[in-house]
């Protein structure tokens, strides 16, 4: 059977307090990614840093956490998914403590750095629910827990809003403190159940991708500056995509490697990950326009509606609560009739939210309301992919899996946030230098080209079945019952 915890078996007993503890966990993630980012300018001013040192403090973030997302995944499949939550909750909290404490701005971006491990909470997380919950559970939890992806990083946009406005800017890093000290405490609560694949931690392996990683997001996260055709950002670009062709074929010679390269090129594996990148970058690229085009003084600029960063934020929530809705939603779906629905279903009707926002952004209500039926979209095709991934691959791999898909979202939000910034810089001067109406119209336009590449890619999934199950064409692995169920086939073989 699977792994006890106080003698009693573990599996079948995930229950709505262990989902609280997880969706705590995930949500104090989600936060840091964008709670930091409406105070950029007043960290600049309160510790005397210049706006290139400032940028470091999203930049430093990004890139560790981009590195260390399927490290962390993969330890979990080595060493136990609650231990390892456990670790990384205990470091986001102290370094969380550690950013409110800064003196200095390079404190605030070691902290920042160090702060990365926490991109291993969502795989973790996955693991955990895939491990201990039921059938029946499974599918409505993980939705629940991706959906916080998005609706985190919305949440994120108000919260720091307000804690500027209310507060101080240390606050945006206490709050994060206490909403992961809180699930730390909840954690050690949390079932330790499901397969373990013992192994040493392949070093070479994150040497290689933390090189072939960091090297292309450095340069995305410097293309506003440098400009995309610059040198610069295609030399760095170019070597680090020569860097993780290098992981690829040393990862596949290995003996114990960081990332499975067979079960990451299994079809359900490999489209669900392009997929999930191309969610990200709709996802993103809508969390930059809303505030800004809210914020623009229609005075200036003849549209926008001159809102507070506060009141900008506040604008997006509604969209932020049925994204959340539509991926519980979309959880009893993939029980009951498999992924592929909630998948399809939810591209296409961000698709439609999207592309009319991209003609009629004028007034609060119809960017309220669009913006609900994009994200509700987005939250619907958004909660398939874990389903997706932990059906297709065995389940001592789910941390490593369902990490990788994590980092893909987080590349698509990367790139997606960036080419907005592009479109909507494109056509300022020092003359005019608000965007045009239409750059607004292109990006919404692009966010919604990005989720109907997702949509058709999501097609060709193959054998989708309830639950997450997937066809033969993977592997007789992913056939396997995973998490709880394996734990009730063994017991009822042990009989």
């Amino acid at each position: 059977m699977g792994e006890t915890v106080a003698g009693k078996p573990s599996g079948g007993r995930g229950n709505l307090g262990d989902l609280l503890v997880l969706a705590l966990a995930a949500g104090a993630f989600a936060l840091a990614q964008t709670t930091v980012v409406p105070g950029l300018h007043v960290l600049s001013e309160e510790l005397h840093a210049s706006t290139s040192d400032v940028a470091w403090v999203m930049t430093g973030y990004l890139l560790s956490a981009a590195v260390l997302t399927p490290v962390v995944g993969r330890l979990g499949d080595m060493f136990g998914k609650r231990r390892m939550l456990i670790v990384a909750l205990a470091v986001f909290t102290g370094t969380s403590v550690m950013a409110a404490l800064a003196p200095n701005i390079w404190v605030l971006v070691a902290a920042r750095v160090i702060q990365g491990v926490g991109g291993g909470i969502f795989p973790l997380c996955y693991g955990v629910i895939s491990d201990t919950f039921s059938a029946e559970r499974r599918p409505v939890a993980l939705g629940i827990i991706s959906a916080l992806a998005g609706v985190g990083s919305g949440a994120g946009l108000v919260m720091g809003g307000l804690l500027l406005d209310h507060a101080s800017w240390p606050w945006i890093f206490w709050t994060g403190a206490i909403i992961s000290g809180v699930a730390l405490i909840g954690a050690f609560r949390l079932p330790d159940g499901g397969s373990r694949s013992p192994g040493r931690v392949d070093l070479p392996g994150v040497l290689l991708l933390a090189f072939g990683l960091s090297l292309p997001l450095f340069a995305l996260s410097r293309t506003s500056a440098w400009g995309w055709t610059d040198a610069r950002v295609l030399g760095l670009a170019a070597a680090g995509l020569v860097g993780l062709a290098v992981f690829v074929r040393f990862e596949r010679r290995a003996p114990a490697p960081l990332v499975d390269m067979e079960v990451l090129g299994r079809p359900t594996v490999l489209v669900t990950n392009g997929a999930m990148m191309l969610l990200g970058m709709g996802m993103f690229g809508v969390f930059v326009l809303i505030p800004q085009l809210a914020q623009t003084d229609p005075d200036a600029a003849g549209y926008g509606f001159g809102l507070t960063a506060t009141q900008s934020g506040l604008l997006m929530l509604p969209g932020s609560f049925a994204m959340l809705v539509a991926a519980s939603m979309a959880g009893r779906l993939s029980y009951r009739v498999g992924p592929k629905i909630p998948l399809v279903s939810g591209a296409v009707l961000a698709v439609a939210g999207l592309g009319a926002l991209s003609f009629a952004h004028g007034s609060k209500v119809s960017v309220i309301v669009l913006s609900m039926a994009a994200f509700a979209g987005i939250g619907l095709a958004m909660a398939a992919m874990p389903n997706l991934i932990i059906g297709a691959v065995p389940r001592e791999k789910t941390g490593e899996a369902t990490g990788v898909n994590s980092l893909a979202r987080s590349v698509g939000s990367s790139l997606g946030s960036q080419i907005v910034a592009t479109l909507l810089a494109a056509g300022t001067t020092a003359a005019h230098p608000l965007p045009k109406d239409s750059a607004f119209s292109q990006a919404f336009g692009l966010a919604a080209g990005a989720l109907v590449i997702a949509g058709i890619a999501s097609l060709f999934i193959p054998g989708i079945g309830r639950g997450g199950a997937t066809g033969v064409s993977d592997h007789k692995a992913a056939h396997r019952p995973t998490g709880a169920d394996a734990d009730t086939e063994q017991a009822e073989a042990a009989k």
